[in-house]
C-alpha cells in the first residue's frame, strides 16, 4: 500500500505490518528475483534532486518506507494514511524476530569495517544464535567501485547463499549499488539500511524513544555527530519542507 510523496511512492503500513511483508517475501520469494528496500527521509529526497541515478533506484525499490519524520508530516498535510515512521532499524529487528521464531534462515552483512562487522557476529551469535550469519564483507573505501569490486562482493554474497542481504555503506551509495547490481544477486532480500550497523554494534547511539517519538531523533544524533549531520539539517530539512509546502499550495509540479 504506497501513497505518492512528492512524486515518491512511499509505504504507508505501520511498522508491524511492513516486517510482515519483508517476512512473507523472504518466505515465499523466488531466489531469481532480489527484491529490496530503501529509506526516503528529507536529506535523501534532498539528495536525489541532484542525482538521477540515486532518484531512480529510490523510486524502483519494492519498499521505500517513510524513514524520517517530515515525510509523516508531509503525508498528514495532503490528508495521505501514512501514520508512523518505519525506520531501518524497524525493519532490521522486525526481520529479525520473524527469522527466528521461523527457526532460522540466514543473512549477509555488506559495508563498514571489519572491526563492526566482527562486532554485528558476536552480537547476532546472542541475539540470534537460530540465525546464521552466511558472511560478512568489508568493501574497499572509495567514492565509486571498479567491475572487479562489484564482482568480488557479488560472488561473495552469491556464495553464502544467504537469504538475507543487509547493506551498510550509508546513503546514497548503497542504493545505487543496489539498484544496479540486484539482477545478479541470489539472495530473496536486501536493505539499505546506512546506519543500522553503527546502531547495532553500538557505535553509535541511538536517540532515545521520546525523541524519536515526538520526531526529534535527528537532534541527539546532531550533538553527537555534527560534522556528518549538519547538512541534513539545515539543507536538505528546508528543501524538504519548502517542497511541501510548495505541493500544498500547487504549485509542485
Amino acid at each position: 500500500m504506497k501513497e505518492a510523496v512528492l512524486g515518491y511512492g512511499v509505504e504507508a503500513l505501520s511498522v508491524e505490518a511492513c516486517a510482515d511483508s519483508l517476512f512473507s517475501t523472504v518466505q515465499g520469494a523466488d531466489v531469481r528475483r532480489c527484491a529490496w528496500l530503501a529509506c526516503l527521509n528529507p536529506h535523501s529526497y534532498a539528495v536525489a534532486l541532484d542525482d538521477p541515478t540515486f532518484s531512480r533506484a529510490l523510486r524502483a525499490a519494492d519498499w521505500l518506507i517513510p524513514d524520517g519524520a517530515g515525510v509523516v508530516l508531509a503525508s498528514r498535510l495532503q490528508g495521505g494514511r501514512i501514520a508512523e515512521r518505519v525506520t531501518g532499524s524497524d525493519v532490521f529487528f522486525g526481520l529479525h524476530r520473524r527469522m527466528t521464531a521461523a527457526g532460522g534462515m540466514s543473512v549477509f552483512f555488506l559495508g563498514a569495517t571489519e572491526e563492526t562487522l566482527a562486532a554485528i557476529r558476536a552480537r547476532m551469535a546472542v541475539d540470534h544464535p537460530e540465525i546464521r550469519v552466511a558472511g560478512t564483507y568489508s568493501p574497499p573505501f572509495k567514492p565509486e567501485y571498479s567491475a572487479e569490486d562489484n564482482n568480488a562482493m557479488i560472488a561473495a554474497i552469491n556464495a553464502s547463499k544467504a537469504d538475507v542481504l543487509w547493506v551498510g555503506m550509508t546513503a546514497p551509495k548503497q542504493e545505487k549499488w543496489i539498484f544496479e547490481n540486484r539482477a545478479r544477486l541470489n539472495v530473496k532480500f536486501a536493505g539499505a539500511i546506512g546506519a543500522v550497523f553503527d546502531f547495532y554494534t553500538g557505535r553509535v547511539k541511538r536517540s532515545h524513544p521520546v525523541f524519536q517519538r515526538l520526531g526529534l531523533e535527528w537532534l541527539p544524533r546532531l550533538v553527537q555527530q555534527p560534522r556528518r549531520l549538519w547538512r541534513r539539517m539545515f539543507v536538505s530539512a528546508p528543501i524538504f519542507v519548502w517542497h511541501v509546502l510548495k505541493q500544498k499550495v500547487g504549485f509542485f509540479g
